[in-house]
């Protein structure tokens, strides 16, 4: 007899079998035809310019934060909705989870809308492309000197 365990096990082990299975049953069935098209590396369909390893945007982690931070905000409040839409909770207590349910989430919200008024304030919503800077290569050697070199040569 298996336990309530053995059975999260087996389902678990039941899954990476059936992965591992449809998997290299993939590969067998797949074409294998690889050419320098596929096996260039590029990024959404471009190809790439100058070295990887380059700074982002300080701009690119604000922004993902923010999202992170707005998507904890629903997991919060969805199980919340939930206890606040259970009319049977609300009828055995009088009502006073419900107010105490209302004000503690308007607490909640509340904060997070300070967090976003301060991004906003701060800027840190805006979207601002880097400028690229061309490089000046001032020549040493006299413009009118360029200038008869291809007078004489017919450039």
């Amino acid at each position: 007899m298996l336990t309530d365990f053995g059975y999260i096990l087996l389902f678990i082990i039941t899954a990476i079998a059936f992965t591992a299975v449809l998997l290299f049953t993939g590969k067998l069935l797949r074409p294998n035809r690889p050419n320098e098209e596929k096996l260039s590396t590029y990024e959404s369909g471009e190809e790439p310019d100058g070295n990887a390893n380059v700074r982002f945007n300080i701009q690119f982690y604000v922004i993902a934060l923010l999202f992170v931070l707005f998507e904890v905000e629903l997991i919060f409040i969805f199980p919340w909705a939930t206890v606040f839409g259970n009319e049977q909770l609300m009828q055995d207590t009088d009502g006073i989870w419900g107010w105490f349910a209302i004000v503690e989430m308007l607490i909640f919200i509340g904060i997070l809308v300070l967090g976003l008024a301060y991004a906003w304030v701060k800027g840190h919503l805006e979207w601002i492309k880097p400028e690229t800077k061309q490089p000046s290569y001032e020549s040493p050697v006299p413009k009118q000197l360029y200038d008869k070199i291809n007078q004489k040569y017919g450039r």
